[in-house]
C-alpha cells in the first residue's frame, strides 16, 4: 500500500532522451539559449568563453557554439563578453609606453586578399611618429603579416623583451598571435575543422597583447561594422576606425568607397571615404592583389622604399593616413596622406623597416 502510494506521488524519473554527463565546462545552458533563437548576454558569453579558454569544453560543444553564432551577426554584448575573457588569457607585452599611445592595425581577415596593406601602413605610421604594437598571425593564404614580415627579414618569433625594445626604440613591434594567445590552442582544431570565419576572427584584433587603446580595424563583412564599433567603445578604446570597403575589403580601398565608423569619446560617427574625393585615381582591385608570398613581400617593400608609385602606394597611403588619424598625429585623412607620403619619400619608412629587422633579430 505504501509502496503504491510512494510510486503515485513520486513517479520514477525517465532517462533523458539525450543523456549527458555533468562536466565543469558544460556549454549546454548557453547552447539552449541560442537554439531558442535568443542572444547571449555579455555575462553568459563570458562564462561560456571562460570554459572554452581553460580547456574544459568538448570540441563538439565548441563547434556547436561557434556555428550557431556564425549563422547570424553576433551582438556587441556577445563580442564584448568573449573579448573580455580573451584579454584575461593573453600573454601581455609590457613596455614603458602607455597603452593610450599605442595603435594596432590588425583586421579580421576573411576578406578577398590584396597585399599586406595594414602591415605596410603600420611601418610607415611608426616612421611618421606613431607607436604601433602590430598584432598579426599567419594566414590560410600563406601570405599573412607573419609570413610577409619574415620574408622582409623580421624575426616574428622574437620574445617579449625584444618586442618591447623594438617598440620603445623605433615605435613598432610585431606581436605574433600564436605566442601571445596560448589559450587559443583549445579552439584552433575546431576552427580549422569548420573552415569558415567564426567569432574568433572578430576577437583577435580586439585582444592586442600590449593593450593598445587606438585601432584601425578592418572587418570582412559590413554587418560587423556597428557591433565591432560598439564593442570597442565599451572596451574603453580611446580612438578607432572600423572599416569595410564597398568592394568587399577589410582595408580602405583604392577601387571603391569605404564605409567607416569612428569611435571616440564613447561616440560613434559614420563616414564614407571616397578615394576620388581625395584626388586619387581609382584603380581596379586586381592592381593591388599579390600573386604569392614573394610578390606580396616585394609589393610591401617597393611601397615602403618608394619604388612603387602606383595603386599599391596610394592604397597604403590611405590606410596609413587613417592610422595616423587614430593616433592623433594628424587632424584629417588628407593631412595624414601627405605625412605618409613624406615619410616614404624621405627614406624614413625604409629605415624603420631595416631597423625592425635588425632589432628583432638581436
Amino acid at each position: 500500500m505504501n509502496a503504491k502510494s510512494d510510486e503515485s506521488t513520486n513517479p520514477p524519473v525517465k532517462p533523458s532522451e539525450f543523456p549527458k554527463p555533468n562536466s565543469p565546462g558544460d556549454l549546454t545552458p548557453y547552447l539552449r539559449v541560442l537554439l531558442a533563437g535568443k542572444t547571449l548576454s555579455a555575462e553568459q558569453t563570458a562564462a561560456a568563453f571562460e570554459s572554452i579558454m581553460t580547456g574544459l569544453v568538448h570540441d563538439g560543444e565548441i563547434g556547436a557554439l561557434l556555428s550557431m553564432l556564425a549563422m547570424r551577426t553576433p551582438t556587441s554584448d556577445e563580442i564584448l563578453g568573449a573579448a573580455r575573457v580573451m584579454r584575461t588569457h593573453v600573454n601581455r607585452l609590457e613596455t614603458s609606453i602607455d597603452p593610450s599611445q599605442l595603435v594596432d592595425t590588425a583586421g579580421t581577415g576573411g576578406a578577398p586578399k590584396t597585399f599586406n596593406v595594414s602591415t605596410a601602413a603600420a611601418i610607415i605610421a611608426a616612421a611618421a611618429g606613431a607607436k604601433l604594437a602590430k598584432h598579426g598571425n599567419r594566414s590560410r593564404t600563406g601570405r599573412g603579416s607573419a609570413e610577409v614580415l619574415t620574408k622582409l627579414g623580421v624575426n616574428v618569433d622574437a620574445d617579449r623583451t625584444i618586442q618591447a625594445n623594438c617598440l620603445e626604440e623605433i615605435g613598432i613591434c610585431f606581436c605574433f598571435a600564436i605566442h601571445h594567445h596560448p589559450a587559443a590552442k583549445y579552439v584552433m582544431p575546431v576552427r580549422m575543422a569548420l573552415g569558415f570565419p567564426t567569432i574568433f576572427n572578430l576577437l583577435g584584433p580586439l585582444t592586442n597583447p600590449a593593450g593598445a587603446l587606438r585601432q584601425l580595424m578592418g572587418v570582412y563583412e559590413p554587418r560587423f561594422l556597428k557591433p565591432i564599433a560598439q564593442t570597442l567603445a565599451e572596451l574603453g578604446t580611446l580612438r578607432a576606425m572600423v572599416i569595410h570597403s564597398d568592394d568587399g575589403l577589410d582595408e580602405i580601398s583604392i577601387s571603391a568607397p569605404t564605409q567607416a565608423i569612428h569611435v571616440g569619446d564613447g561616440k560613434l560617427t559614420e563616414q564614407t571615404i571616397d578615394p576620388a574625393e581625395l584626388g586619387l585615381t581609382i584603380a581596379p582591385r586586381e592592381s593591388v592583389i599579390a600573386k604569392d608570398l614573394d610578390h606580396a613581400a616585394t609589393m610591401v617593400q617597393d611601397v615602403i622604399t618608394g619604388n612603387d608609385k602606383g595603386p599599391a602606394r596610394d592604397m597604403t597611403l590611405l590606410n596609413t593616413a587613417a592610422t595616423l588619424l587614430v593616433a592623433d598625429k594628424v587632424s584629417s585623412l588628407a593631412d595624414g596622406f601627405i605625412l605618409a607620403a613624406q615619410t616614404i619619400d624621405s627614406g624614413q619608412a625604409a629605415k624603420t623597416l631595416k631597423r625592425l629587422a635588425e632589432l628583432s633579430n638581436k
